[in-house]
């Protein structure tokens, strides 16, 4: 039931201590979900790079096993039709991140990711 106010008017709204102690239980909620958001995130994203690193190396291996020999350039998958284009680095957020290692006989031996830190598990990205 309403007080009545000025007037004989009903009173309406909410009160400064209820909105406070409204604020107060989401702000508690948020700050439990939060985390678990935020690495459920940051996990996705290592999903993501894990696959496409598959992709790359399984492109480098047809590529491989189609030509006799290393490609030179990551490109050249792309331009010979072994992807459609180069894979999105999720950590990074580019196409042209990715680090390469030569091959003992000549063209790319290795793939791995540009960016810095490590993933969930400890891990460097570059070691992927």
């Amino acid at each position: 039931m309403a007080f009545p106010i000025n007037n004989g008017r009903p009173a309406r709204g909410f009160t400064l201590i209820e909105l406070l102690v409204v604020m107060s239980i989401i702000g508690a909620l948020m700050a439990l979900v939060s985390p678990s958001y935020f690495k459920n995130n940051d996990r996705a994203r290592e999903t993501v790079l894990r696959h496409n690193l598959a992709v790359l190396r399984q492109a480098m291996d047809d590529y491989r096993a189609d030509h006799g020999a290393n490609p030179s350039a990551l490109q050249d998958l792309v331009s010979n039709r072994y992807l459609r284009e180069l894979p999105l680095d999720p950590i990074l957020g580019q196409r042209d991140g990715w680090q390469t290692r030569p091959a003992e006989d000549g063209g790319i031996g290795e793939v791995s990711s540009g960016a810095k830190g490590a993933g969930l598990d400890g891990s460097d990205y570059g070691s992927w």
